[in-house]
C-alpha cells in the first residue's frame, strides 16, 4: 500500500484535531453557598470563578443529572441551628423550601418546585428521572420526577435524614439518618424500606464502589467510616480515621481503588485505600471542608470549604492543594457538569 506526503500530512493533522477535540471538553464546577443564598460557578479549565447568582435560601445538597442537561439544588427555610435548639425560638419559613432547577449553560435558576419539608441531600437515579431526597424534619425520603418535579412517593425513615446514594448496580437507595445513627436501604420501584444498618455516630453521606459491592458511610461523631456489604446489608467493619476528623463529604475515584473524605474541622481530606480500607494519607485543604467531588478525569478534587468562603482545588496525584477559590459565603455542596466547548 502506497501512501502520498499529502495522505500522511493529512493524517496527522487529523489525529492532532482529534487529540484536541478531545483535550477541549470542559466542565464546570457548581457550589451551593448555604449563607448568601447564591451558587457560584467555576470554569474547570481555569478554576477561575466565572458567574455567582441567586437561587433562595439555604442552598445546600446540589446534583446535576447524568447527561448534564439541568443541576438541581435543595432550599430550606429553616434556620441554621445545632441539633437539639429548640425550634420555637427560631421559626421556619416554609415558604422558601424547595428544590432549586438550574440551567448549566445560562448558569441561572429556572424553576424551583416544593419537595417536602427542609430538604438536605439528595441523589438522583443513574437514568436521570428521579431525585430521591432527604426531608431533615420531616423523617422521610421524597421520591420526586425530575420531568415534571412531582413527587411519586414517599417513604418513612428515622430522625434527621441527612446522606442518600444510589447504589449504581442494582439502583437501591441509601438515606443515613443523623439522630440514632443510622443507615434505610430503600427499594426505589417498589417504596419500601428492605433493610436497616446501625452505624452510630452520626452518618453523614454515603460513596459506593463502582461495582456497587460495598458502601462507605461518613460518621461524623465517631470518627470513622462504616463499610457496609451493599450485597447482605451487613455493617463490614469501621475505619478510623485521624484525630480531629469530623467526616462529612465522600467520593470515590473511578477505578473505585480509592475514597476522599473531607473532614469538616479538620480541614483535610481523608484518601483510602480501599484494597486495604485504611487511610492512605491526609492532604490538607480549607477550613471546615463539606462538600467534595472530582473532575470528570479523576485527576482533580474539589472542596467546598464553609468556614474559609472558598474552593480547595487538590492535585489528586501529587497530593497536594494547588489553589484555593474564593466563592460565595458558606460553600455547602459540589456539583460537576461536563460540557463540550
Amino acid at each position: 500500500m502506497r501512501f502520498s506526503l499529502w495522505g500522511i500530512a493529512s493524517f496527522v493533522v487529523g489525529a492532532v484535531m482529534c487529540l484536541a477535540k478531545a483535550e477541549s471538553t470542559s466542565y464546570l464546577v457548581f457550589v451551593s453557598n448555604e449563607r448568601s443564598g447564591d451558587v457560584s460557578v467555576i470554569d474547570g479549565a481555569t478554576d477561575d470563578v466565572v458567574a455567582t447568582f441567586k437561587v433562595g435560601k439555604r442552598p445546600r445538597g446540589i446534583r446535576a443529572t447524568p447527561d448534564g442537561t439541568r443541576v438541581f439544588v435543595t432550599l430550606s427555610g429553616s434556620p441554621r441551628m445545632a441539633p437539639g435548639v429548640d425550634e420555637n425560638r427560631a421559626p421556619a419559613d416554609k415558604s422558601a423550601d424547595g428544590l432549586g432547577v438550574i440551567d448549566p449553560m445560562a448558569r441561572k435558576l429556572i424553576d424551583r418546585w416544593h419537595v417536602g419539608s427542609d430538604p438536605e441531600q439528595f441523589a438522583i437515579s443513574k437514568d436521570g428521572k428521579f431525585a430521591f431526597i432527604a426531608n431533615e424534619d420531616d423523617a422521610s425520603a421524597l421520591i420526586v420526577d425530575l420531568n415534571s418535579g412531582q413527587p411519586r412517593g414517599k417513604v418513612k425513615v428515622s430522625a434527621e435524614p441527612e446522606g442518600v446514594g444510589v447504589n449504581p448496580t442494582n439502583g437501591e437507595v441509601y438515606v443515613t439518618c443523623e439522630e440514632k445513627g443510622e443507615v434505610f436501604v430503600i427499594d426505589p420501584s417498589q417504596q419500601r424500606v428492605i433493610a436497616k444498618i446501625d452505624t452510630g455516630g452520626r452518618p453523614r453521606s454515603v460513596a459506593f464502589l463502582p461495582n456497587g459491592s460495598r458502601a462507605y458511610v461518613a460518621c461524623e461523631n465517631g470518627a470513622y467510616l462504616a463499610l457496609i456489604d451493599a450485597r447482605s446489608h451487613q455493617l463490614s467493619s469501621k475505619i478510623q480515621l485521624p484525630t480531629g476528623s469530623l467526616p462529612m463529604g465522600t467520593a470515590i475515584s473511578k477505578d473505585g481503588n480509592e475514597l476522599y473524605v473531607s473532614t469538616g474541622r479538620g480541614n483535610a481530606v481523608a484518601v483510602i485505600d480501599t484494597q486495604k480500607n485504611e487511610v492512605a494519607t491526609t492532604i490538607p485543604v480549607g477550613n471546615r471542608a463539606w462538600g467534595i467531588a472530582l473532575d470528570p478525569s479523576g485527576s482533580k478534587l474539589y472542596t467546598a470549604n464553609g468556614a474559609s468562603n472558598d474552593v480547595s482545588v487538590v492535585d489528586v496525584k501529587s497530593r497536594k492543594e494547588l489553589r484555593r477559590i474564593k466563592v460565595g459565603d458558606g460553600p455547602w455542596g459540589i456539583a460537576i457538569v461536563t460540557a463540550a466547548k
